[in-house]
Order: C-alpha cells, then sequence, then structure tokens
C-alpha cells in the first residue's frame, strides 16, 4: 500500500552522520525516505541504501535539486558548517545560508509545504558567526511563506563514548530538574539518537505554524522506552565506523561539517 504525501520524507545532508542517523531514526518510524547526497557519499549508506531512494546533487546549485522534493510531505534540511574557509570563498553565509535558501526554494517550487532546518542555540561554545548564518537562515525560510519547524539542537554526543568531563557535566545538569527548567536545559549536549528521533517526529507531524524547537522539546518527544531501546532500533541500523565513535562531541556529525557538506571551493571551481 502506498504511504501518503507526509510520510515521505526528504534529507538534505543524506550522507553525512547526522543525516543517516536521521535517516535511520524516520524509517523506524514508518517513514519513506529519500536523501540527497554528495557525489562520493554513497559508500557511507551502508545497509541503508537499500531502504531508502537516494540522489547525487548540490545544494549550492539550485538546478540539481529541481523537481527532487516532488511528492514529499516534508525536507528537512541538514547541511551547512561550524567551520568556514573564507580564503575558499567558504564563509558561513554561504555554507549555511545559500543551502538553506536553495533547499526552501526547492520546497517552495516543488509543493512541500513543512520545512525542518537544522539550526543552533547560542552557547558559549558555539561559534557566534555561525550561529547568526543560521539565524538569517532561519528568517529566510519563514519568509518564503514555509511551515517551518526550526531545531535549536545543541551539540550532541553518541552514548558510551568518551568526552570531556565538561561535557558531561553540561549534560548532566540539563537534563535533571531543576535546572532542566533553566535556558541551560537549551544548551546542554544531548545524545545524538534524542535528536535524530525528535528531528523524525517532528518532520512527521507538520505544525500549523513555524514552531521553533530546542533541546528540552526533542526530549520530550522520546519516552524513556524509546531510549532503551534506541541503541537496536536506530543506532545500530548501520555501521558506524570506530574512529568517527570516538571524536568530540563538535566534531562527531561529520568531520570538519558537523551539519552537512562543503561546497566546491571557489578555487576548485575556476
Amino acid at each position: 500500500m502506498a504511504l501518503d504525501k507526509q510520510t515521505r520524507v526528504l534529507v538534505t545532508g543524506g550522507g553525512t552522520f547526522l543525516g543517516i542517523h536521521i535517516a535511520s531514526a524516520l524509517l523506524a518510524e514508518g517513514a519513506e525516505v529519500t536523501l540527497l547526497l554528495r557525489d562520493g557519499n554513497q559508500d557511507r549508506l551502508g545497509i541503508l541504501e537499500q531502504q531508502v531512494r537516494w540522489h547525487v546533487t548540490d545544494v549550492w546549485d539550485a538546478a540539481s535539486l529541481k523537481g527532487r522534493a516532488r511528492g514529499h510531505g516534508t525536507v528537512i534540511h541538514t547541511v551547512g558548517s561550524m567551520v568556514d574557509d573564507p580564503e575558499h570563498g567558504l564563509t558561513y553565509h554561504r555554507l549555511n545560508v545559500m543551502s538553506a535558501r536553495n533547499a526552501a526554494n526547492m520546497c517552495v517550487s516543488d509543493g512541500v509545504n513543512h520545512f525542518v532546518l537544522m539550526s543552533a542555540p547560542r552557547a558559549p561554545w558555539i561559534n557566534r558567526q555561525y550561529v547568526n548564518a543560521k539565524r538569517e537562515a532561519e528568517s529566510y525560510v519563514q519568509r518564503v511563506g514555509l511551515k517551518t519547524s526550526i531545531i535549536r539542537a545543541p551539540l550532541t554526543y553518541m552514548r558510551g563514548t568518551r568526552r570531556p568531563l565538561f561535557y558531561q557535566l553540561m549534560s548532566l545538569l540539563g537534563s535533571l530538574p531543576p535546572i532542566s527548567w533553566t535556558p541551560l536545559s537549551r544548551i546542554a549536549p544531548i545524545p545524538l539518537d534524542i535528536l535524530a528521533r525528535g528531528v523524525a517526529r517532528t518532520a512527521l507531524n507538520a505544525p500549523l505554524q513555524t514552531q521553533v524547537l530546542y533541546a528540552r522539546q526533542l526530549r520530550r518527544l522520546t519516552t524513556r522506552d524509546d531510549r532503551q531501546q534506541s541503541k537496536r532500533d536506530v543506532i545500530t541500523a548501520f555501521d558506524i565506523p570506530e574512529a568517527e565513535q570516538a571524536t568530540l562531541p563538535f566534531e562527531l556529525l561529520d568531520e570538519d561539517t558537523p551539519f552537512g557538506w562543503l561546497p566546491p571551493s571557489k578555487s576548485s571551481e575556476d
């Protein structure tokens, strides 16, 4: 039996660490998933390659996105970077705003009403220019009239991996009342499975108007049983290289580009 449009979800940055986990969470929720990949990332899908549709595209080339979202109910945009390289034309604006702009325009032209934007909260350990670029992306997406779920996600980590004591303490404090009722809960690192499952459930339930979700709301979208079973049902839906499991939280999602992939530098385009 064919799935309805709302259960069809497209994920940009689908070959990245974050994109793959979100795709796995979507499949666990019964969604039909399409991934947009950077050329060369196909091999990273593992067993997901047989469970999803995927296309090689370039989110910085609007023409390559044409028609890719048609028939989907939601697009989840994970592409961006916390690391810039201005000498090669890789500014925070280009990495985080232009990619979101192209993805949002794809939604408008392809008739997708719900756009999920991976953004970030303001925190002392998150680059201010990066956050400002994400805020600019948020503003653009809302101006084009899409129903938008803005995920201001904190840093994430894999359960059971080694982390600096500071981040362990922040995660603990951010999850325990009464401190969890304070703004600290918005910026304290959370497990990647909670983020992935929360994003998946947000994608499958389009809001009536734009909503902004922080870590607290993402935690509420998962139950205790979800958290106990996450390693079996979501995180181990594919093999995670040991080298990636051991990285620091801000490096974990995809090498030096935590929320997606880098576009070709201007020097390589010449």
